[in-house]
């Protein structure tokens, strides 16, 4: 769980489809625990740039997405244990959108306009 914690408050940021919260440096040794095999951002600093935002509100600590009432309103109860965006500005890149319609999933941008 370590390697998914902010080493420190410096240069957070937070993952535009699952609104993880890491360093910059940290999407970039080790990509996005919930979605990398989606949004390849390991090793990328470009690709850390265009799939993660700096700009979010509020954040949860998640130890136990799966029994967290909060983790199932926020749609993170299936993802790893970590620090999660409440919102995240911005919007995915159109190759990672077409990946997931190929995938049958459906895209919610995680800044709170999707709405059920």
């Amino acid at each position: 769980m370590a390697n998914v914690l902010p080493h420190d408050k410096k240069q957070l940021r937070a993952c535009l489809l699952c609104s993880l919260v890491k360093n910059a440096s940290q999407f970039r040794e080790s990509g996005c625990e919930n979605c990398e095999d989606i949004m390849r951002m390991q090793g990328s600093v470009e690709r850390v740039a265009e799939c993660t935002s700096a700009n979010f509100d509020g954040v949860i600590a998640m130890m136990r997405p799966d029994e967290s009432w909060v983790g199932k309103w926020q749609r993170i109860d299936k993802f790893t244990r970590g620090i999660y965006a409440v919102r995240v500005s911005g919007r995915i890149p159109d190759d990672v959108e077409d990946e997931l319609d190929r995938r049958g999933i459906t895209y919610r941008p995680r800044d709170g306009s999707a709405r059920d």
